[in-house]
């Protein structure tokens, strides 16, 4: 009998600790045979008990390597020229990745063959063996990251007197029957990658930054800082009937907290982009990752129907009390609106969603541009005619408007083309076409 290694060959002379990289790399490709008790070169050196190497080895596969992979290993002691050596067939598993426990799954984990070698896997052939042996569900996946905290999700959970042990981890899927974290577990760990963006716009356009910031952590953490960030400028207009004051909020809270949600909870994780959520003086705009599911029109989404593309996260969402039922998010929301002439709008393109609430005050307490119509108009035209140009604070002195208000009438403006933006930020300044 000849030995000569190859890429599905692998010979040592004894048992060493890289025995557990060949047998990974075997599973994680096409299968092979490892020999113990040949040389490199192909001799017969011989073991001098095949039970005890059998034992070793078997401890080695059960100890050190992720997922179980011992239904996949057969031990056979052999003789060749009179020598006893121990043949290790190993197929190729069907839980790919296999790795290393105490190395996770990273490259330094992860091995493949490679002619006669096994190396490292790299990122991108990790993700591939998960795809191919978990499916599609992103959430479902393993986790490439293993080294998971769960601070802010104990913490939800224990406001609500709900327990979040090992047991009840793997019934959420946030561990999967190997114990192994999912991608799920990782979106509520505070290792997430993923973030949320919010920034505050002046006026109705990007053109002026106020404030911006990117939330990080789980994404339970996320929920919560983003909602205090938004209803931080979520302000209170009053009106009277009479002797009785109403006081009106910007933007109904039930309206921006379902949006909120369905931007976390629906949105496509497979893609690494942010959430971005957009604070103009007239509106509010949620934009999340990923389209509308194949099959489901924007008519079906409004009339209830829910088919969600992260059911283990809107599982886990639901047992917090956050959402109620599936598909009850936009009928919450158009109905906060139901008597206001400004209606929330829904845009939907094969890679996003946009969620968009109209600010509810966005005319009390200033001069409507469209009631000012063309007197407020003729006199920002006269400025520019006598001046070359005009700068928001030129209109709000110029017109007798409040900054907010001035800023709503060049926006408008510029929309009916009666005037042109030049520049941008501080030095913005606004001329005839």
């Amino acid at each position: 009998m000849t030995f000569q290694e190859s890429e599905t060959l692998e010979l040592k002379e004894i048992v060493v600790e890289d025995i557990k990289k060949e047998i990974i790399a075997f599973a994680n490709s096409a299968g092979g045979t490892l020999y113990v008790g040949v040389a490199d070169d192909g001799g017969i050196v011989g073991v001098e008990n095949p039970d005890t190497v059998i034992q070793q080895i078997s401890n080695m596969v059960r100890d050190s390597i992720k997922p179980d992979i011992t239904m996949f290993i057969r031990y056979t002691a052999k003789n060749v020229e009179g020598k006893q050596i121990v043949a290790v067939e190993i197929q190729r598993g069907t839980g790919r990745p296999y790795y290393l426990a105490k190395k996770g799954l990273r490259p330094e984990g992860v091995y493949v063959r490679q002619g006669t070698s096994s190396v490292p896997a790299t990122s991108t052939a990790i993700r591939r063996m998960i795809k191919d042996t978990d499916g599609d569900s992103f959430e479902a996946m393993r986790s490439l990251e293993q080294n998971l905290t769960f601070q802010a999700a104990e913490k939800e959970f224990a406001l609500r007197d709900l327990a979040f042990g090992v047991s009840q981890m793997k019934t959420l899927g946030i561990l999967n029957t190997d114990g192994i974290y999912t991608n799920l577990g990782l979106l509520l760990s505070e290792q997430c990658a993923h973030t949320v963006k919010a920034a505050v716009f002046e006026g109705t356009n990007q053109s002026i930054f106020r404030d911006r910031q990117e939330f990080t952590g789980s994404l339970l953490q996320q929920m919560n800082e983003v909602y205090e960030y938004i209803d931080r400028r979520n302000q209170v207009h009053s009106t009277f009937d009479k002797l009785r004051r109403i006081d009106t909020r910007d933007y109904p809270e039930v309206a921006i907290r379902e949006a909120l949600l369905n931007s976390l909870v629906h949105r496509d994780y497979s893609f690494s982009a942010s959430t971005l959520i957009s604070v103009y003086d007239d509106r509010i705009e949620f934009t999340s990752i990923g389209g509308l599911p194949a099959g489901v029109s924007l008519d079906d989404i409004m009339l209830g129907l829910s088919v969600c593309r992260n059911p283990k996260l809107a599982n886990v969402f639901y047992r917090l009390e956050l959402i109620e039922a599936y598909g009850t998010g936009m009928k919450k929301i158009m109905g906060v609106y139901e008597n206001s002439n400004k209606k929330p709008v829904i845009e939907t393109t094969d890679n996003a969603f946009k969620i968009i609430l109209p600010n509810l005050n966005e005319d009390v307490g200033s001069l409507p541009v469209a009631d000012a119509g063309s007197e407020a108009e003729r006199q920002v035209l006269e400025f520019i005619q006598k001046n070359g140009s005009i700068s928001r604070k030129e209109t709000e002195t110029a017109v007798n408007l409040k900054q907010t208000a001035a800023g709503r009438l060049l926006s408008k403006m510029i929309q009916k083309k009666l005037i042109v933006q030049i520049g941008q930020g501080k030095n913005t300044k606004y001329r005839l076409p």
